[in-house]
């Protein structure tokens, strides 16, 4: 069942029951409607949700009023074609030196306002399709006049973003609307310049809703995300549910702290709650509007077994997870997974064994981007080094004050690293990203599995040569070599990078010479490896191809360990190695503060 809303000065809403010609209902996009004033426009007053499912799937009565405006596809499919074939640019006049105007808060008022009295608690998506800023109304981000730049990291630092603060709280009373009555709202952003996601992502972040940015809606990273948000299961129906809510059970010894991920508290009280609040707390329940077979939530525990006597040998502790969700077709499912793990007394050798550094990275990282939201980011990091140099110094074998002596076990070698690469991360540092783009990507990383996490924290990087096949390289400076061709995934990006010599015989057109049909071969392995990465991939990645000196081989320049930069010294003063120009520490510098602070004790 679909409906379409339009907007640019006003908000024009399309009566797709009616088939004699195009018609629509227009709201002023500069007023606030209340839900009763859009009830009664739309002649919903008194409804009590009258969608229903009845045999399977929603339905309405055919003298129902909003049966006029939201209609099965297959009923209302001509008409729907017709209005969006004869669209046309929004008639009001745009002045010499000012923005379009755009109502796009009020427009997304009038959706939920709709959606909420005629298909409240039913499952459904409000998708913004959005290629500009918010420039009238409420909602607004900026003014009309481009004298007035778009807000950015260091305007909202000190203070000087005059409507971020009320745009926000307008976005997040909507989004609370939606996700009350059981709505995802996705955004599908088509701009080269901001438009207010970071404003807008409460929308999308308390809801389950998609957020995809792109340069524009005739791009492929819109139009094959688009398609995927319609992916089918076995049976043939939509892979996703609807109306989802999470209930937490534990046994007495443990509490629930919170979830961080795209969900809202349900606001369900109980003994198993504790008192530290991490994410979305004080409830034991959570509700997610829409779920994918992807969608990943991060739960934390505390154990409030603090008495003196030790607990019985063998006793375990057990979580269960109580899962209800509506799917495509409108049934109810429920799942429940259990959980039993044993306790451990805290110096149990048990516990360093039992450590799974991935899982704990991407935990770590889960809290470090949500305190981001609400603390400035120094505090941020000082956290995260703390919390390490307290787990080495818990973890690690030392002698006090000998840092040569300092081990760690093969299960924690690794986490110190994810550490490094998550504090240079783009999910922490906001240098040289808007505030729409790291709202993106902080959207992003809260959603998806382990896996594709690691790889945002820590990118994978394969080199292709003529004497070796393809091989994971270190994530370094080191690795650059002219000789070589490495495949960058940041799984926001996917890189395929050229080295100087390499790029000189391409562009010489060797690879299309009879005798040199290896080198043919080599430029070809890492594209064919970059289209198996780029199938299921969503968000769906840029794509780049770039050679060693290029302008867009800074998105490699930028992930790789510095360990040779400007700074190093070579036979004339330069490193034999590629330099990255770069005044942020190396691992190998950052290791040894790490090992130095843990040793003598400082944290």
């Amino acid at each position: 069942m679909v409906g379409l809303i339009t907007f640019g000065h006003n908000v024009q809403v399309f009566e797709l029951g009616y088939s004699a010609c195009p018609k629509s209902y227009v709201f002023d996009g500069s007023k606030e409607y209340s839900l009763k004033q859009i009830q009664e426009m739309f002649g919903l007053t008194g409804l009590v949700n009258p969608a229903q499912p009845v045999g399977g799937r929603p339905s309405m009565p055919p003298n129902s009023p909003s049966n006029r405006f939201i209609q099965p596809f297959d009923q209302c499919e001509f008409m729907l074609t017709s209005i969006l074939e004869q669209l046309q640019h929004d008639p009001w006049p745009v002045e010499s030196g000012k923005r379009a105007s755009r109502c796009t808060g009020a427009a997304l008022n009038v959706a939920i306002g709709l959606m909420e009295s005629a298909f409240a608690n039913q499952g459904g998506h409000i998708t913004l399709f959005t290629g500009g800023a918010a420039t009238n109304g409420p909602g607004q981000v900026v003014g009309l006049p481009l004298r007035e730049t778009m807000r950015s990291h260091h305007d909202m630092e000190r203070d000087a973003a005059p409507y971020v603060k009320k745009a926000t709280r307008f976005y997040e009373g909507l989004a609370k609307r939606a996700a009350a009555a059981g709505h995802a709202v996705d955004i599908f952003v088509g701009s080269l310049d901001q438009v207010g996601t970071h404003e807008m992502r409460s929308l999308s972040s308390h809801t389950g809703g998609h957020m995809v940015l792109s340069d524009s809606f005739n791009t492929a990273i819109f139009k094959q995300s688009f398609h995927l948000t319609f992916n089918k299961d076995a049976s043939g129906r939509l892979a996703a549910g609807f109306n989802a809510t999470m209930d937490v059970l534990t046994t007495k010894e443990l509490k629930i702290c919170g979830l961080i991920g795209q969900a809202v508290s349900a606001e369900q009280k109980g003994t198993n709650i504790s008192d530290t609040e991490i994410g979305i707390g004080n409830t034991s329940a959570w509700r997610m509007c829409s779920v994918t077979p992807k969608s990943t939530y991060a739960v934390y525990f505390d154990v409030a077994n603090q008495q003196s006597q030790a607990l019985p040998p063998g006793s375990r502790a057990v979580v269960q997870f109580i899962t209800h969700y509506q799917d495509s077709s409108s049934r109810y499912r429920l799942r429940v997974t259990t959980v039993a793990r044993n306790w451990a007394e805290g110096r149990s050798p048990e516990i360093p064994t039992a450590f799974d550094q991935e899982a704990s990275a991407v935990l770590m990282a889960r809290i470090a981007t949500f305190k981001s939201e609400i603390d400035d980011g120094p505090d941020v990091l000082r956290w995260l080094d703390r919390t390490l140099i307290r787990l080495c110094q818990r973890f690690a074998e030392y002698r006090k004050d000998d840092s040569t002596s300092f081990r760690l076990a093969p299960n924690f070698s690794i986490y110190p690293q994810f550490m490094f690469h998550l504090r240079r991360s783009q999910f922490l540092q906001v240098f040289n990203n808007s505030p729409d783009e790291t709202a993106f990507y902080r959207h992003v990383f809260n959603t998806e599995d382990c896996n594709n996490t690691l790889i945002m924290i820590q990118p994978t990087l394969m080199s292709y040569g003529f004497d070796t096949p393809a091989t994971p390289v270190l994530l370094d400076s080191v690795s650059i070599k002219p000789d070589v061709i490495l495949l960058l995934d940041t799984f926001f990006h996917i890189l395929i990078w050229h080295g100087e010599t390499i790029a000189q015989w391409r562009k010489a057109g060797y690879q299309d010479q009879p005798n040199y049909e290896n080198f043919k071969e080599l430029l070809e392995a890492p594209q064919q490896e970059a289209q198996e990465l780029l199938v299921d991939r969503f968000p769906v990645p840029r794509y780049i191809v770039c050679d060693q000196g290029g302008s867009q081989a800074r998105f490699l320049l930028t992930k790789l360990n510095p360990s040779t930069t400007h700074m190093s010294g070579g036979q004339y003063g330069m490193p034999s190695e590629q330099a990255v120009l770069t005044e942020d520490v190396s691992l190998q510098v950052f290791m040894e503060h790490l090992i130095k602070l843990t040793v003598t004790g400082s944290s």
